[in-house]
């Protein structure tokens, strides 16, 4: 039988460049579906992987972060990613993160992200640390979550529709000249224009 995730802290990471409805959706469903306490987004500071890196600052992401949680009372913010100097690995702030939370821990992640575990740092002891809350995600089968090196006790599947949404579109939408009140909380929209963020990839998409 599944150990129940009732109670417990959701930690979501992800670099939120920017952050959009997309990701809150996410949070949403999985206090909604497990009963978590509270959903935690953890802004990265730099990922490891180096077609990953943002274009927006650390501070501008974690500003927006803040700025999306504004009126969400369950959801919250963690600087421990954006504080962290050199690149910042998962089970690294897993273990970092665990002991503030008595409740218990479970991790968030997308099944894009998820199915390439492999390749990250310690691999088995983020599976061995703490339950895993995975989002659907289009050309990746559930079935995949329910073979080695995942069991049924560390892997439960969010029961929502698949996010077609990414932060790359509304860049992209930015960077067009478009509108992103659609796609992104109403604060998000006005701090990326007060800020001009991604504005100046046009250049480079122009050259």
């Amino acid at each position: 039988m599944k150990t129940s995730l009732e109670g417990r802290v959701g930690l979501m990471g992800g670099a939120f460049d920017p952050i959009h409805n997309g990701h809150m959706a996410v949070a949403r469903h999985a206090i909604g579906q497990f009963g978590l306490a509270k959903v935690i987004l953890i802004p990265t500071g730099e990922s490891p992987i180096a077609d990953q890196k943002a274009l927006s600052s650390r501070e501008d992401r974690f500003a927006m972060a803040v700025e999306a949680v504004r009126d969400e009372p369950l959801l919250d913010v963690s600087r421990i990613e954006i504080d962290r100097p050199g690149p910042s690995y998962t089970i690294d702030t897993l273990r970092a993160m665990k002991d503030d939370w008595p409740e218990g821990i479970c991790f968030i992640v997308g099944a894009d992200r998820l199915s390439q575990i492999a390749s990250w740092k310690e691999p088995e002891s983020i599976l061995a640390l703490a339950p895993i809350i995975v989002a659907p995600r289009d050309g990746v089968p559930d079935e995949l979550f329910r073979s080695e090196p995942f069991s049924e006790e560390t892997i439960f599947l969010l029961n929502m529709p698949k996010v077609d949404l990414s932060s790359t579109f509304v860049r992209q939408c930015v960077i067009e000249g478009e509108a992103v009140t659609a796609w992104v909380p109403s604060a998000v929209a006005e701090y990326i224009a007060a800020h001009r963020l991604y504005r100046e990839s046009r250049k480079t998409n122009a050259s």
